[in-house]
């Protein structure tokens, strides 16, 4: 495995509310470079310096993966596992239709 892979992927929304999977610091740092300047804040400076210590080897990418985490989280992007969406959705009523 390579350094950078995260062990798990960061799902967080894109664009129009897209799902996207985060798999590595490399993926990560390039979603921080592109959030836009007016809205950065302390945690999108800690999580991109992490991200950048990562890159450097100078820090675990998990490391880097937590900040990420919190920073998605911070801004609402964080998007549920698909395990959480599918239980959370409603049961159909499993009887047949009747006239």
């Amino acid at each position: 495995m390579k350094p950078d892979v995260f062990k798990k992927p960061v799902t967080i929304f894109v664009g129009l509310g897209f799902p996207a999977e985060v798999r590595t610091v490399m993926e990560a740092y390039r979603h921080l470079s592109e959030w836009p300047v007016t809205l950065r804040d302390a945690a999108h400076s800690i999580a991109l310096k992490a991200c950048t210590a990562a890159l450097r080897c100078e820090i675990e990418a998990e490391t880097a993966r937590g900040l990420f985490v919190a920073f998605a989280d911070r801004h609402d992007l964080l998007a549920p596992e698909s395990a959480t969406l599918i239980t959370s959705l409603p049961q159909r009523n499993k009887e047949p239709h009747v006239p």
